[in-house]
C-alpha cells in the first residue's frame, strides 16, 4: 500500500523538516509551496494524506480545504492543517470547513508523526 503525503507549505525550512521526518518513516513526500494551483496538484498527486498550511501565497489553506470538501472524489481525503495562528477562531473555521486534524506551529516531530499515523490509519479503515 502506498503511503504518500502531499505537503502544501511555503516555508522551506518547515517543509524540509517535515519531509525529512516523514521520509525517514517510509512516507513518500511531495512538496508544493503555492495555494493558487494547490487543488490541481492534489488531484494530480493523488496522495493518501494532505498536510496543508493555512497561510499560503495565492490562496489560503482554508479556501483550499473548503474546495476540497466540495469535490466528491476528494471529500474524504485526510487533511492535517498547520498554522502559526493558533486562535480558537482559526481552529473553529478549520473544523467547520472539514479539517481532519489541526496543529499549531511550532510543533514537535512526535506530534506530526502521531497525527499522520492516526489520520492514515483512520483513512485505511474506511
Amino acid at each position: 500500500m502506498s503511503r504518500k503525503v502531499l505537503l502544501i507549505e511555503d516555508e522551506p525550512n518547515i517543509a524540509e523538516a517535515i519531509r525529512f521526518l516523514l521520509t525517514r518513516e517510509g512516507w513518500q513526500v511531495e512538496i508544493h509551496g503555492d495555494g493558487t494551483d494547490a487543488l490541481q496538484v492534489i488531484q494530480g498527486a493523488q496522495p493518501d494524506l494532505v498536510i496543508l498550511d493555512v497561510m499560503l501565497p495565492g490562496k489560503s489553506g482554508m479556501d483550499i480545504l473548503r474546495d476540497l470538501r466540495e469535490m466528491e472524489e476528494l471529500a474524504s481525503l485526510p487533511v492535517l492543517m498547520l498554522t502559526a495562528r493558533g486562535q480558537s477562531r482559526d481552529r473553529e473555521m478549520a473544523e467547520n470547513a472539514g479539517v481532519s486534524r489541526f496543529m499549531t506551529k511550532p510543533f514537535s516531530n512526535a506530534e506530526v508523526l502521531t497525527a499522520v499515523r492516526d489520520l492514515h490509519a483512520q483513512a485505511t479503515q474506511m
